[in-house]
């Protein structure tokens, strides 16, 4: 079919404004890294799950292939179209109702293009807590977290977007709708469907909404930034301060030296929380609901034993909520230093918590042997076994050389995480960036019930193509 005659038809289902062609695509049509640049025909943002089920019909009918898209924050092109510009975007950001709170049930019910901060703001005004926290809360949407499984600081805790989710509404290939927002988390009715499409990338179909779990508010936080000898210290002080804390130990993270130098560096308004240097440092943070529990106490006492021990050399405490937010905006600010810095090569790694010193280590000095100059910005949930590991030259010119020995760096990683028995992609997804690479850990039976599942909902191949498969 004539694409002007297309795009009219999508326009009489969700109005002539929210069709969008030519130069009014470019900010759909580009990655958050800049790495995937696709073309369109239109892109088209339903405001309900009608209008999204209608769009999804008529592509369906007209064989046109479809990327589901919602704040574009994904890095690894996910939600980029390619360059033949056949596909059609849905664009769901106009999709921002919350549906329903049930405070009793501890539920939230929110649309596919709520911002992430929208429905935490929401939870919090009912004294409730949503506990998926990103550096791209302000712009990243329920929607592609949902899609992407996302994970974050708080998975320690609370666990990532599948755990935190109870029901779905997704708009099926064909057009259908599956209702499936069921609080309820008790339901041994055959096969848990909504597993399927979270984290499938917008492959299986498109999520609309979804039952969300809240939690309650925590009344007091207890926040610190350490520095520590190795990552095997750091795993080590994990397990006491859990065996001390349990459950009140809610994020733990990783620092190399080179992340939070690029921070100093390019981050306006940081500085070093210590006076001295080191190669490794700790963020932890401690929450609880009960107010009159001495949490900074309990953190301070343990974190006295581990200084006195010789395990921990220095510690900062967060003395008041402007500091604690400080040492977590160190944290979540070296994707954008690096984003300013210049390209790198991402890794986005899970393995066993047991395990991540010894990945660290094997790693870093095969790296080294293959590309003496490399700088490793190492950081992320250690807590969870999930790692950022970039690659990349200081200077850049020398930077563009060894960006174009990507795969080389990819194998020496990837063969290293797969022998302690990890993931290449922890919470970030496959897209386009890693569809391939995923070919070489992943079984053949894997692969085969993968592509079996797509054929079955998708047999035409409409949904997402060519990303993750």
């Amino acid at each position: 079919m004539n694409t002007e005659v297309f795009n009219r038809r999508l326009a009489a289902i969700v109005g002539d404004a929210a069709v969008l062609t030519g130069n009014d695509m470019d900010s759909h049509l580009t990655d958050w890294r800049g790495r995937y640049t696709g073309r369109a025909r239109c892109v088209v943002k339903p405001a309900t799950m009608e209008e999204v089920a209608a769009v999804v019909a008529q592509c369906a009918v007209e064989r046109v292939p479809m990327v589901p898209q919602g704040g574009n924050t994904g890095l690894v092109g996910g939600a980029t179209p390619h360059h033949d510009g056949q596909e059609v975007v849905i664009n769901l950001s106009r999709m921002k109702r919350i549906r329903a709170i049930d405070s009793d049930n501890n539920t939230l019910t929110a649309e596919a293009g709520c911002l992430l901060a929208e429905v935490q703001a929401a939870a919090e005004h009912a004294d409730r807590l949503f506990p998926l926290s990103l550096a791209s809360e302000g712009s990243c949407e329920i929607g592609g977290n949902l899609s992407s499984n996302a994970g974050g600081v708080a998975v320690l805790r609370y666990g990532n977007m599948r755990d935190l989710t109870l029901g779905i509404e997704a708009v099926l290939p064909d057009g259908r709708i599956w209702h499936g927002l069921r609080g309820l988390r008790k339901d041994n009715t055959g096969y848990d469907l909504k597993h399927l499409f979270i984290g499938a990338e917008g492959t299986l179909g498109i999520i609309t909404a979804a039952v969300l779990k809240l939690f309650p508010r925590p009344r007091q936080a207890a926040t610190a930034w350490l520095s520590v000898r190795d990552p095997a210290s750091a795993v080590e002080l994990l397990s006491r301060l859990r065996g001390a804390c349990g459950e009140r130990v809610t994020g733990f993270e990783i620092i190399a030296r080179p992340a939070l130098e690029l921070v100093l560096r390019h981050i306006p308004d940081t500085r070093d929380p210590l006076a001295v240097a080191s190669p490794w440092y700790v963020l932890t943070e401690l929450t609880d609901t009960l107010a009159d529990f001495d949490l900074a106490g309990t953190l301070e006492a343990i974190l006295g034993t581990e200084i006195e021990a010789g395990r921990v050399a220095d510690a900062a405490m967060g003395q008041d909520l402007a500091q604690r937010q400080a040492f977590w905006q160190l944290r979540e600010n070296i994707s954008e230093a690096q984003r300013i810095e210049g390209v790198s090569i991402k890794h986005d790694i899970a393995v066993p918590v047991s395990r991540i010193a010894e990945f660290i280590a094997r790693a870093d000095a095969e790296l080294q042997r293959a590309f003496p100059a490399v700088r490793i910005v190492t950081f992320g949930h250690i807590g969870d076994g999930n790692l950022h590991y970039n690659l990349s030259r200081p200077e850049a010119a020398a930077n563009a050389d060894f960006i174009a020995q990507t795969p080389q760096a990819n194998r020496i990683v990837h063969d290293i995480v797969a022998d302690l028995d990890g993931s290449i992609s922890a919470e970030h997804g496959l897209g386009q960036l890693k569809r391939t690479e995923i070919l070489r850990y992943k079984s053949a039976v894997e692969m085969d019930l993968m592509r079996a599942v797509k054929q079955a909902l998708d047999p035409h191949g409409l949904m997402n193509p060519g990303k993750v498969l």
